[in-house]
């Protein structure tokens, strides 16, 4: 199967290929959480995909890169999206505040990326551990997977890069309010003169993301694949289209972050504009970074998408400031980006809370 780059075959083919595929993983994966034997995991374990099913919804569109393998790019997409879902729910109401605890916990994530090494003991440090296998079996499908891809080589060093700064971010941001920031800015210091000038809380937001991940792996699954286009593809998404990722996600999470008292990098920006001037810079590096790319035209629409999937959330009517940013950040995407808009904007209505 050719990767769809056409908008209407983008659209047909996420509907009736990838999202039924990706709900089929998504119960299986909820039918074992649903078994795991402590009550405060299973509870975690369960809301993390009932709360969360969008994000393996969204990044599992890349799993098209792989052309007819792409059950299998998504079989791995999905596993991995759980892992960092469930992990989140799990340090955002941790039982403690061990960044041992959380750093173990996020072992899986280079487990599950790293196909020789064994497995280590990821609640170590951590009050309850009884999963009942649900954490290790996650990291043995997506080894399963990686371990017959007969390109993975090619992409090993770039996905455990991405991976590394990933799991550093959710140690750091889970951590009490006196040391994220002190820590995040360290975090930031040794990467500043290496990338595109932004601020510590933009460089954050660029590692939460695991879309260049899923980008990486469903490529190599081609024959085709090169080490300057794996080059491509990590620039292209880190920083440009990671970063424009999460920066929505926590444009559309101000209100409630706000409540909940959790850290949000919105709130580091200087007021409402400064917010605009550099999501649109964002997103305008990201259509400039892909646009080089093989099948630019997927990774545009993907781009797009992130501007339809966060802005369709049902959060943004509910922040009068959202809502009016959102209307100015739409037509940067163009007709096919308000399409793509429309589509999530319904999709989400009739799915939410479906898995």
């Amino acid at each position: 199967m050719k990767t769809p780059t056409g908008l209407i075959s983008l659209i047909n083919t996420s509907l009736f290929k990838v999202q039924p595929l990706v709900m089929g993983q998504l119960r299986q994966w909820r039918q074992m959480a649903s078994e795991i034997p402590d009550p405060e995991i299973r509870r975690q374990a369960l809301m993390s995909i009932d709360t969360k099913a969008f994000h393996c919804q969204g990044g599992s569109i890349l799993g098209l890169l792989a052309g007819d393998d792409y059950r299998e790019a998504i079989r791995f997409i999905v596993a991995y999206q759980t892992i960092s879902d469930y992990l989140d729910n799990l340090c955002d109401r941790s039982t403690s505040l061990d960044p041992a605890d959380f750093s173990a916990l996020h072992e899986s994530m280079a487990s599950a990326l790293l196909l020789q090494e064994p497995r280590t003991d990821y609640y170590r440090f951590h009050r309850e551990q009884e999963d009942g296998g649900y954490l290790a079996g996650l990291v043995d499908a997506c080894r399963q997977i990686l371990g017959r891809l007969p390109r993975y080589q090619l992409i090993a060093p770039a996905v455990g890069e991405l991976c590394l700064t990933y799991r550093q971010l959710q140690v750091y941001k889970h951590l009490i309010k006196e040391e994220r920031v002190p820590l995040l800015k360290k975090f930031f210091a040794p990467y500043r003169d290496r990338l595109p000038p932004m601020q510590w809380f933009e460089f954050a937001a660029c590692t939460g993301s695991t879309l260049g991940i899923f980008a990486l792996a469903a490529s190599a699954f081609r024959a085709d694949l090169t080490g300057e286009l794996v080059d491509g593809l990590k620039r292209a998404y880190f920083p440009w289209v990671q970063g424009l990722h999460i920066l929505l996600d926590y444009l559309i999470d101000q209100e409630e972050d706000r409540q909940g008292g959790d850290l949000n990098f919105c709130f580091f920006y200087q007021n409402p504009a400064e917010i605009e001037t550099r999501l649109v810079h964002f997103y305008r590096q990201a259509v400039a970074a892909v646009a080089s790319l093989p099948e630019a035209g997927f990774h545009l629409y993907v781009t797009r998408g992130l501007l339809g999937t966060y802005l369709a959330d049902r959060k943004v009517s509910r922040q009068d400031e959202v809502r009016r940013l959102a209307g100015r950040l739409l037509p940067l995407s163009g007709w096919q980006g308000v399409i793509l808009y429309l589509h999530c904007y319904a999709y989400r209505r009739m799915k939410v809370g479906q898995v």
